[in-house]
């Protein structure tokens, strides 16, 4: 009976994770976008990529990626529910757009070297990189765009306010991210300030327009 008793709570207390299953609808749609082919992709560049040079080692922030959004949405799921529903509010919106985009916007890249002048393990990780991940559907960035809305949660959190090395730590990872994308040729400036745009767009419906609803949600039971 305990242990019905448990799970029941815990249940309860972590019921905010069905905002998670949008997964169930961001994944298939990725996914076929990614492996369907278009008749026509529009080709995103800037005159500015063409000054950017390809670095290796910034293979190392990018892949962190992952990792700096999963650490960001299960810190705010365990700790802060109002500023977890903001974040998955600014993060999953954004997404939408990004996937509407390019189902009626089909785009693509030909920034990505042919050769590497040299043979490290940071060019074979560039590598799997390019083998895994099509040059297509690349306008806005998500790697850009995930990492500001991950910055801005962690910038207002009362909680991490009190933890500036933490926040510090945070916004350097997320600049680095960014400009990872330009540097491994994965995405062109044209992608960054589209994310940027974006992310100008969305924030004040999160963040501003929705002050007042979010006391509502915070105020569920833990």
């Amino acid at each position: 009976m305990q242990s019905i008793t448990k799970i029941k709570q815990f249940i309860l207390r972590y019921r905010h994770a069905w905002v998670l299953l949008y997964s169930f609808i961001y994944m298939p749609w990725f996914c076929y976008l990614e492996k369907h082919r278009f008749s026509h992709y529009y080709l995103i560049h800037s005159p500015l990529d063409d000054y950017i040079p390809f670095v290796e080692y910034f293979i190392v922030p990018y892949l962190l990626w992952f990792l700096f959004i999963a650490v960001t949405i299960a810190y705010f799921f365990f700790t802060d529910k109002k500023g977890y529903y903001q974040l998955t509010a600014f993060l999953f919106t954004g997404m939408t757009i990004f996937l509407i985009i390019c189902t009626v916007f089909p785009n693509e890249l030909n920034l990505r070297p042919h050769t590497f002048a040299n043979d490290t393990v940071f060019t074979r990780l560039v590598q799997q990189l390019y083998s895994t991940d099509t040059p297509t559907n690349v306008l806005p960035s998500i790697h850009v765009y995930n990492s500001l809305g991950a910055a801005i949660a962690i910038g207002h959190s009362q909680a991490l306010k009190k933890h500036r090395g933490i926040q510090f730590v945070s916004y350097g990872l997320a600049g680095l991210i960014i400009l990872s994308t330009m540097f491994l040729k994965q995405h062109s400036v044209t992608d960054v300030i589209a994310a940027v745009a974006l992310t100008f767009m969305i924030y004040p419906l999160i963040y501003v327009t929705q002050t007042k609803r979010a006391p509502k949600l915070s105020q569920q039971p833990i």
